[in-house]
C-alpha cells in the first residue's frame, strides 16, 4: 500500500524523475541525524537538461518558475531514494537553496525559486514550508537555467 505521500503526488498527478546519480566527486545525499542534505539539483528529466539557458533571455520568470520545479522533482526524487521510498518519513523541508543562471539586469530569482518551493508545499503540506535563499549566478553546469539544494527533516 502506497504511503500518505505517494498517495498525494498520484492525486496531484505528479511523477517523479529517476534519482540521478552524481556527475562528479561527490555524493547525492548525506544524513547526519534526522537531517538529510541534498546536493543541487538541476532541472532535467531522466538526465536529459530541459531547460538550458539563462532566466532574462532565453527564459522569463515563468518559464523559470517550471525550470526550479522540475529541480524540485528530483530534490523529491533523491529524497525518496535516499529513504528507500518511504516519503512518509519526512518530517519538513528545512531549507531550500536556489540558484539562478540569470542575466546581469534580471531580478526575478525569487519568483523563479517558487517554483520549487510551491511544489514542496503541494506535496508535503505544512512540512513543505521552509526556509529559503534564491541568488542569481553567472553559470550553473550544463548551462542549466536553475539549480536547487534541499535541507529535509526526516524521523
Amino acid at each position: 500500500m502506497a504511503g500518505k505521500i505517494e498517495a498525494r503526488l498520484a492525486e496531484l498527478t505528479i511523477e517523479l524523475p529517476s534519482a540521478m546519480p552524481p556527475v562528479a566527486n561527490y555524493v547525492p545525499t548525506v544524513q547526519t541525524g534526522d537531517l538529510i542534505f541534498i546536493a543541487g539539483q538541476i532541472c532535467q528529466w531522466n538526465g536529459e537538461n530541459r531547460f538550458r539557458g539563462k532566466c532574462g533571455r532565453e527564459f522569463d520568470y515563468e518559464q523559470g518558475r517550471l525550470a526550479a520545479r522540475l529541480c524540485g522533482l528530483n530534490l523529491i526524487a533523491q529524497l525518496r531514494h535516499a529513504l528507500y521510498g518511504d516519503l512518509d518519513r519526512v518530517v519538513r523541508c528545512v531549507r531550500l537553496c536556489g540558484f539562478v543562471n540569470s542575466t546581469p539586469d534580471f531580478t526575478d530569482q525569487p519568483l523563479v525559486v517558487n517554483g520549487c518551493s510551491d511544489l514542496m508545499v503541494e506535496v508535503f503540506g505544512d512540512a513543505g514550508k521552509h526556509a529559503r535563499v534564491s541568488v542569481g549566478v553567472n553559470a550553473l553546469p550544463g548551462g542549466a537555467a536553475v539549480e536547487v539544494e534541499g535541507l529535509f527533516q526526516v524521523r
